[in-house]
């Protein structure tokens, strides 16, 4: 059971937001260009390389979120949602190679420091990127409350990381452009590298979380759980489990009921769980079965994968 109109309007927020990105980062690439070869600036390089791949990376993200929004077909019964995983892959692996450019580049120029020209130049266009990101990150702010993609997320991730790159960057430029110290614009440089490294390396958790089924976070089973024994005619729930394909949030568990209810009534009752559900988390796609209290199997392909009933301590929905 789906929101389809709930997941309309995610998905048309995804091709709105990744359209974006990717023409922001064409303009940061253009304005990082020209500020290189007019400054030679180490920093200046740093970040150009990392717009670069920002640029792969939301192109990555663009189609990835249009595949992700394909409704299922006969080889997807689940839909195309971890194509999003997918892609925050592409970028993880993008930044990776960015910080390694980088540092790189930098350790050489530690050594070998080089002078930093036409520094105004340098200042303003960093500036400006600083600004254009900014804006970008609140605009995949506002989308991600909206959808929470895990693509959308790895974009504001390592757009998010620009920002304090570029603040990095622009100490670095000023330092080598005016305090006659390039030394300081390399080292500018290998603090770019390392910081992408480390948002490489949480990006990469996360969507390894994703294709691998993690579960959703435990608020999301404990809102679950409320919801459901909300109805004081299910007495209990167990197998509860949870996992995200794309935006969509699979909820599948077994509920007790009286047996003696007839079909039509434990339909109802399990219609309502649903609904109750479908509220707090719009974009859910939820499997429940029924059981009679007190008989209840293990459904499962081996015991030992069947999940534990969930057990709830005294509160609102005890």
């Amino acid at each position: 059971m789906t929101s389809p109109s709930a997941l309309d309007d995610a998905h048309a927020t995804t091709r709105r937001i990744t359209t974006l990105s990717v023409g922001t980062a064409f303009v940061l690439i253009v304005l990082k260009a020209f500020a290189l070869g007019a400054s030679g600036s180490v920093s200046i390089l740093a970040t150009l390389a990392d717009s670069t791949l920002d640029l792969i990376a939301s192109l990555a993200t663009f189609f990835a979120v249009r595949w992700a929004a394909a409704p299922a077909d006969p080889e997807h019964r689940y839909g195309h949602g971890k194509a999003e995983a997918l892609a925050g892959l592409v970028q993880a692996g993008l930044i990776f190679a960015s910080a390694v450019f980088i540092g790189w580049e930098a350790v050489q120029r530690i050594f070998d420091p080089r002078p930093v020209t036409a520094g105004g130049w340098a200042v303003g266009v960093v500036v400006v990127s600083i600004a254009v990101t900014l804006w970008l990150v609140w605009m995949q702010t506002q989308a991600l409350k909206k959808t929470n993609s895990l693509a959308v997320a790895g974009d504001r991730a390592h757009y998010a990381a620009d920002l304090a790159a570029n603040v990095v960057v622009l100490i670095g430029v000023i330092s080598g452009a005016y305090l006659g110290a390039p030394g300081l614009d390399a080292a500018a440089g290998l603090v770019v590298a390392v910081w992408l490294f480390w948002g490489a390396i949480t990006l990469l958790r996360e969507s390894a979380d994703h294709l691998l089924d993690h579960a959703g976070p435990e608020e999301a089973r404990v809102a679950i759980t409320a919801a459901v024994l909300a109805d004081p005619r299910i007495s209990g729930l167990h197998q509860l489990r949870t996992r995200m394909a794309g935006q969509v949030l699979m909820v599948q568990m077994h509920v007790d009921l009286d047996p003696t209810l007839t079909l039509e009534a434990a339909h109802a009752i399990v219609v309502e769980a649903e609904q109750r559900i479908q509220a707090a988390f719009p974009h859910a796609d939820i499997l429940i079965h029924a059981d009679p209290r007190g008989r209840a199997e293990v459904h499962a392909a081996r015991p030992e994968d069947a999940v534990e009933p969930l057990t709830i301590q005294s509160g609102p929905w005890s």
